[in-house]
């Protein structure tokens, strides 16, 4: 006849209950400050006229010898919106939203008219904006910077 072993149980874990005198150095005991800031630093302003000529930069160099044509439009603007952001993290925008928009339209002699809304806080928020127009299409680029809440 086989002997059979009992079932095997975890050891009870002991609880370690602190002591009254442990209890008062935990409550006294400093906590970590948070260190949020909501306003970006002096030296880290948006800058509208160095933003300007980042934006006047990527549109000459990739738009000089560009010709319009309404199916590559969309993966332009797309582009162009993508290297501005990325040369202005390059300067140190980094820890802001940035917002790029871009229109490009053929050229034809007609007026465009555009608006844009938003929430805007006059002391950090800021914009930067530059028209490029060659014969055969226009370009019109803003930017909206707005200062991230936790941003150091």
């Amino acid at each position: 006849m086989a002997e059979t072993a009992p079932p095997l149980t975890p050891a009870p874990t002991p609880t370690l209950t602190p002591t009254p005198t442990q209890l008062v150095r935990q409550a006294s005991a400093p906590s970590p400050a948070r260190a949020y800031h909501l306003r970006p630093a002096f030296h880290h302003r948006f800058r509208s006229s160095m933003v300007k000529d980042c934006i006047r930069e990527v549109l000459k160099e990739e738009l000089a010898n560009v010709q319009y044509n309404p199916e590559e439009t969309g993966a332009q603007t797309k582009v162009l919106s993508e290297l501005i952001r990325d040369r202005l993290k390059d300067k140190g925008f980094h820890r802001y939203k940035i917002v790029v928009q871009v229109v490009i339209g053929e050229q034809r002699g007609e007026g465009v008219n555009m608006a844009a809304r938003c929430f805007w806080d006059a002391d950090t928020d800021n914009y930067a904006q530059d028209v490029f127009i060659n014969v055969s299409f226009f370009h019109f680029h803003f930017l909206n910077q707005r200062s991230s809440p936790g941003s150091s």
